[in-house]
């Protein structure tokens, strides 16, 4: 695939991933894929703004050679050190030895200390602009968005912000690299909310910070480093990241999620009953298996909905494990403030409520609600269940 003009002279020259099995080591992407975007400017000076992974390097330079000679590039701009944007800049130094490597203070840092790399490389200001020719590019910094050294490019006269991980989202590209070519934005939105709970969403201050600092800019086109290029409506992945970042502190969407941990049915049982009476009180709500749903899945529901309904049978005195596994990604994520209830079973001592309250006070989650049965349930007991369910909704409601 050749690279995609964007704008005249400004390309995307991007690695569409549909072979790894997880992003970061953890998060899974087998499914829906992940792009990883470049982009270069083509120019009296060329630019290439970001490199990739150094497994995908071929990839990359196939696509930049469609245009120019990669050993021809006169800058190279680090927006990010993570190693998904950086893991080839060794090898792509020895390629093109004349490129500046130009990046935040700190970026030059991580430079030395990842790569070894100490020579052709000078550390950029925050608003500070360099002249291409026909192009003039401004950095901002835009720190813990999501690593402290991160830093957005914008190429003034064609108003288009590289943006990096801000803004990104997973989902490798189907056809075109442009949002407005695709009738149907749900999956790639639905992945983007995934990318931002998983990887941004410990930022949400620095989030809003970056968009506070950047609005002023006549922005066109949002080109991330991973997802869709938004061209037509660009302020769209802004404002849903805006929002998104606004539900660590502020209001979020109605509805519930039903997280549960079972051994042999009988949560699960429960569970359906406590789901039965939520959607019976007239809000939304999903039902997940913590220990057959990767947290990445799980983690947006719980992010984006004011109540969290947890459920799970008592394992050695305690949570389920996968149970305890999801609420400590929950608590290093920080997604606090929601209104909660708990629902469990047991054999004999129980324990897994206990665990689960301090839990709770941790996250600041207020516990409106808490029942456990014992043993497998009863046909009152799930009625009791659904019940449970029908007056968590009903209090949210109000």
């Amino acid at each position: 695939m050749p690279a995609v003009e964007v704008r005249p002279g400004i390309y995307w020259a991007g690695v569409n991933d549909r072979t790894s099995d997880l992003f970061e080591g953890f998060w899974p992407v087998a499914r829906e894929g992940v792009s990883h975007n470049s982009y270069l400017i083509d120019d009296e000076k060329k630019a290439l703004i970001d490199i990739t992974s150094e497994s995908l390097l071929e990839s990359l330079l196939s696509q930049i050679a469609t245009v120019t000679d990669p050993a021809g590039l006169d800058y190279i701009v680090i927006n990010h050190m993570e190693p998904d944007h950086t893991g080839a800049l060794r090898a792509l130094r020895r390629l093109a030895p004349r490129a500046t490597l130009l990046g935040s203070k700190k970026a030059v840092e991580m430079m030395e200390s990842y790569y070894g790399v100490t020579e052709g490389v000078r550390a950029v200001e925050d608003g500070e602009t360099l002249s291409l020719g026909r192009n003039t590019l401004q950095f901002f910094s835009t720190p813990f968005v999501h690593w402290p050294e991160t830093i957005m490019t914008y190429a003034q006269e064609q108003k288009v912000l590289f943006s990096c991980d801000g803004f990104g989202g997973y989902g490798a590209l189907q056809g075109s690299i442009f949002a407005d070519e695709y009738a149907d934005l749900r999956f790639y939105e639905e992945e983007a909310l995934r990318y931002y709970t998983n990887i941004v969403a410990l930022f949400g201050k620095q989030v809003l910070k970056a968009i506070d600092r950047l609005k002023d800019l006549p922005v066109e086109v949002v080109a991330p480093s991973h997802g869709l290029v938004w061209r037509r409506n660009p302020g769209r992945i802004i404002e849903l990241y805006r929002t998104w970042a606004g539900y660590a502190t502020g209001p979020v969407e109605p509805g519930v999620t039903v997280v549960f941990g079972t051994m042999y049915g009988n949560t699960r049982a429960m569970a359906e009953a406590v789901a039965a009476g939520v959607a019976g009180a007239g809000l939304p709500v999903t039902l997940f298996d913590a220990a057959r749903v990767h947290p990445s899945y799980i983690l947006p529901a719980i992010y984006s909905r004011q109540g969290v309904v947890i459920g799970s049978a008592t394992y050695e005195g305690g949570l389920f494990p996968p149970v305890r596994n999801l609420l400590s990604l929950v608590e290093s994520k920080r997604i606090v403030g929601r209104t909660a209830a708990f629902f469990g079973s047991r054999g004999w001592g129980g324990g897994a409520r206990r665990e689960f309250a301090r839990q709770a006070e941790t996250l600041q989650w207020e516990v409106v609600d808490a029942w456990e049965m014992q043993g497998g349930p009863t046909t009152k007991d799930l009625q009791e269940g659904e019940e449970f369910g029908h007056r968590f909704a009903a209090g949210l409601r109000r």
